[in-house]
């Protein structure tokens, strides 16, 4: 598979001279090829992984640990109105 490393560049925003144009091109057709080769691998009755080791993920309790605050958070706002900061009116 040949790739348009100039059109790959402008679509990324990225500048290019044409010594690096040169030099990309074929590393970017190497790696859409190990690429290409890796989805031609037989994974069918190999379990899905999500960590390569078996690691035990400490979780904490779903438990709310903090206070409504919000009366005293809007304490020094200059305007309240049910619970919501009250602001000039910016757009017509």
């Amino acid at each position: 598979m040949e790739i348009d490393v100039r059109k790959v560049a402008m679509l990324s925003r990225i500048r290019l001279t044409d010594d690096e144009a040169a030099e990309l091109g074929p590393q970017l057709t190497s790696i859409i090829g190990y690429v290409e080769h890796l989805s031609g691998v037989d994974t069918d009755g190999i379990e899905p992984t999500a960590h390569p080791h078996d690691v035990a993920i400490p979780q904490r309790a779903d438990v709310v640990t903090n206070s409504n605050r919000r009366d005293e958070l809007q304490a020094p706002a200059p305007k309240t109105e049910s619970g919501l900061y009250v602001v000039p009116k910016v757009i017509e």
